[in-house]
C-alpha cells in the first residue's frame, strides 16, 4: 500500500500545478465556486470549497474521496505570489463562508423559550423512581429541570427560584421546589448517571448530521482550593480543576459523550471509552484527536466501530505493528501522505471551539462546593449547552426533536 500511495499523490500533484500553468483552465463561478477543465476531455468539473473541505464532480474524487488534480490545481491556483525583501513569497487567499445569519438570529431571539420547552420534554425522558415509603415527594423530572435551568440562567439558586415560579405559571412543571433543592439535587451521586444519560439524550436529535468527531479534553475552575504552605514553602493558595474529557460532532459542535476527571488524569485513557459512548448511538467515519491520544489501542478501537483515528504520531513514533495493524498503515499514511491526513486531522479544531462556545455562555468557574456536586454541575451545563446546539439546528437544518421517541429507538 505505502509504494503504491505516494507516486499517485506525486502524479495528481504534477498534473494539478501542470493545469494552473495552463492559462483559462480554471475560471471562478464565486467565492467558493470554480471551474477546471479537463486535461483529456472537452468537460468541466466543479470545484466547491466548504468549511469541511474541498469537493469535485470528477469520478477520481467521487470514487476516492480524496483530493484530485483539479482540488490540488484550485489550491495552486488560490495562491497569490508577492515579492519581498526575503524572495517570493505565497499566502493562501483566506475563504470565508457565509453565516446562515436568518436562522442564527431566529434561533437567538427563541431560545430562551424553546430552550425551557426541550428541556421539559428531555427529562421527562427519565423513568420516576418508585416511592415506597414517607412523604410524597416533588417528582425527579421537575427537580432536574430546575436544576438545569438554574444551570442555564447562570443565577444563584435564591434568584433563580423566580424562573421556578414561572415554569410553574407556564405549566412546565406543577411545583416550584425550595431554592436550594437544585444543590441539594446536585449533592446526591446517584444523579451523576442520570445527568450522563440526559447528556447522551440531548445529542441524539443530530445523530442524522454527525459522523466525524472530534476529541480533547478542556479544564473547569472550582471554587475550593488545594492544599498549600504559603510562608514555608512559598506554595500559594490554587483553585481545583476538574478535567472534562469531550466528544464532539465536527458539524453541529454538540457533546456526544463527557467523562469527568481530575486535572492530573492523562487524556489518553479516555479514549476509548468516548469511543465506545459515541459509536452506541452514532455512525462513526472518522475520529480526530492530538498527539496526547497516540497509541496503537485508540486507533485499533476507533477501526472496531468502522471508523479512521485521524491522530499525529508522536516524533518517537516507529512503524512498529506491536498487534495492531492499523497503527501500521496509519503511520505510513502520515507520512507519505502528510497533506491529506492533515485535511482530516484539523477537524479537531472543533472540539476546541465547543470548548470555548460552553465557557463563554456557561462560565468555566463551578459554584458547588465539594466534587460530587461540581461533577453534577458540570454534565447540566453540557446539557444546557448541548439543548441550545439542538435549538440552533432546529433553524439550520430543520430536525424536530423528540426526545421519548429518539430514547425509545436507541433502546430497541
Amino acid at each position: 500500500m505505502t509504494e503504491t500511495c505516494k507516486p499517485l499523490m506525486t502524479t495528481r500533484k504534477e498534473r494539478g500545478k501542470a493545469i494552473v500553468e495552463k492559462s483559462g483552465q480554471i475560471q471562478k463561478i464565486d467565492d467558493h465556486s470554480f471551474t477546471v477543465k479537463s486535461q483529456t476531455g472537452h468537460g468541466v468539473y466543479e470545484v466547491k470549497t466548504t468549511d469541511k473541505g474541498m469537493t469535485c464532480t470528477c469520478p477520481d474524487f467521487i470514487k476516492h474521496g480524496m483530493p484530485c488534480k483539479h482540488i490540488l490545481a484550485t489550491r495552486f491556483y488560490l495562491e497569490v505570489q508577492r515579492d519581498t525583501p526575503k524572495g517570493t513569497v505565497s499566502e493562501k487567499i483566506r475563504l470565508t463562508y457565509a453565516q446562515a445569519w436568518s436562522a442564527y438570529n431566529a434561533a437567538q431571539t427563541e431560545e430562551i423559550k424553546i430552550f425551557d420547552a426541550l428541556l421539559k420534554d428531555l427529562v421527562k425522558a427519565i423513568p420516576e423512581p418508585e416511592q415506597k415509603m414517607g412523604r410524597p415527594r416533588l417528582p425527579m423530572s421537575e427537580t432536574l429541570f430546575c436544576a438545569i435551568q438554574k444551570v442555564y440562567s447562570q443565577l444563584s439558586s435564591r434568584r433563580a427560584h423566580s424562573l421556578f415560579q414561572n415554569a410553574v405559571e407556564r405549566k412546565q412543571i406543577d411545583h416550584a421546589p425550595y431554592f436550594n433543592a437544585p444543590s441539594a439535587l446536585f449533592n446526591n451521586p446517584n444523579i451523576t448517571p442520570i445527568l450522563h444519560e440526559l447528556v447522551t439524550l440531548s445529542a441524539l436529535p443530530v445523530a442524522g448530521l454527525e459522523t466525524d468527531f472530534a476529541i480533547d479534553s478542556t479544564g473547569f475552575r472550582t471554587t475550593t482550593f488545594s492544599a498549600y504552605c504559603g510562608i514555608k514553602h512559598g506554595q500559594k493558595k490554587e483553585h481545583r480543576w476538574l478535567k472534562a474529557h469531550m466528544a464532539t460532532g465536527v458539524k453541529t459542535n454538540i457533546v456526544t459523550g463527557i467523562q469527568i476527571s481530575t486535572t492530573n488524569d492523562n487524556d489518553s485513557p479516555h479514549f476509548a471509552p468516548l469511543v465506545k459512548d459515541i459509536s452506541k448511538n452514532f455512525n462513526i467515519s472518522e475520529i480526530s484527536a492530538d498527539r496526547a491520544y497516540s497509541s496503537r489501542d485508540n486507533f485499533e478501537v476507533v477501526g472496531s466501530v468502522g471508523g479512521v483515528a485521524y491522530i499525529p504520531f508522536k516524533k518517537h513514533a516507529r512503524c512498529k505493528t506491536r498487534g495492531s495493524p492499523l497503527w501500521n498503515k496509519m503511520f505510513y499514511f502520515f507520512q507519505l501522505n502528510r497533506e491529506e491526513f492533515m485535511e482530516h486531522y484539523h477537524k479537531r479544531s472543533n472540539v476546541e471551539s465547543t470548548n470555548a462556545a460552553i465557557k463563554r455562555k456557561f462560565g468555566e468557574t463551578l459554584k458547588s462546593k465539594n466534587q460530587i456536586a461540581q461533577v453534577n454541575e458540570l454534565l447540566a451545563k453540557i446539557i444546557a449547552y448541548n439543548l441550545t446546539v439542538v435549538i440552533h439546528e432546529m433553524y439550520e437544518n430543520g430536525i424536530s426533536p423528540d426526545f421519548l421517541h429518539v430514547k425509545s429507538d436507541v433502546c430497541t
